[in-house]
This record gives structure tokens, C-alpha cells and sequence, in this order.
């Protein structure tokens, strides 16, 4: 079946929010969780993950924090997904293997870069301009 828990919607909104922190060093796992309003405690499980996945790599200390050890838009959402849910649609038979299909397909084509663009459309189409 297609089982995507909220590790994953989570995991994503805080690392499109470190994607937009771009290259500024790293960013402490605390200033994100406030940021995107995600618990700190399960995003630092999350990162965890990641982390030892090769997505991200961690600095400690004061100036310490989280950063992209690829470049974001190298980073789908299909990966972090699996990484966090497991296989989508890894048991899925007949309509239901289709639709799983369809899901790794979507999810395959969105980076973490690609994101934050999204939401900087987004927001730029929510300003108004006098």
C-alpha cells in the first residue's frame, strides 16, 4: 500500500526552510523546528536519518546546525520520503501497484530545490502591489 506518515510533510517543510538558508553555514536544528513550526525533538530524529543517509551532515558547537551535504536540488522528495516512510508502494498489487507507480513518479520529478521555488511563487502571488 501508499503509507506516508507525518515524518515525511515535516521533514520536507524544515529542509526547504535549510534550502533557503542556502549556503550561510549551518543552521541549529532549533532555529528550523521554530521556524516551521515542527516539534524539535521529532525533527531531530528525522535528521538523524537523514543524516546518516549522506542527505545531510551536522556541525557541533556554537556556530553548529545542520547543512545540505548535496546540493538541494540533487535531493527528491521520493528520497526523503523513503528514507522516513520506507518504500512507497512496496507491497501494492494491481490498481493499487498503479497508483503507487504514479506516486513514485511525481515524487521522483520534485526536488527540495525545487520546493522552495514553489513556495516563493507562491508567496509572491499572495503580495499585493499598489
Amino acid at each position: 500500500m501508499i503509507s506516508i506518515t507525518s515524518k515525511s510533510p515535516y521533514a520536507l517543510r524544515a529542509l526547504t526552510e535549510l534550502a533557503r538558508a542556502g549556503g550561510a553555514g549551518p543552521v541549529p536544528l532549533a532555529e528550523l523546528a521554530r521556524r516551521r513550526d515542527v516539534p524539535l525533538q521529532f525533527l531531530e530524529q528525522l535528521f538523524a536519518v537523514l543524516r546518516r543517509a549522506g542527505l545531510l551532515k551536522s556541525q557541533r558547537g556554537v556556530k553548529g546546525g545542520y547543512s545540505f551535504a548535496r546540493d538541494p536540488s540533487q535531493v527528491t522528495v521520493l528520497e526523503i520520503v523513503e528514507l522516513l516512510d520506507g518504500p512507497v508502494g512496496a507491497d501494492a498489487e494491481s490498481i493499487f501497484a498503479e497508483a503507487a507507480a504514479a506516486a513514485r513518479a511525481v515524487l521522483s520529478q520534485v526536488t527540495v530545490a525545487d520546493l522552495v521555488e514553489r513556495e516563493n511563487r507562491a508567496a509572491g502571488a499572495s503580495m499585493f502591489y499598489i
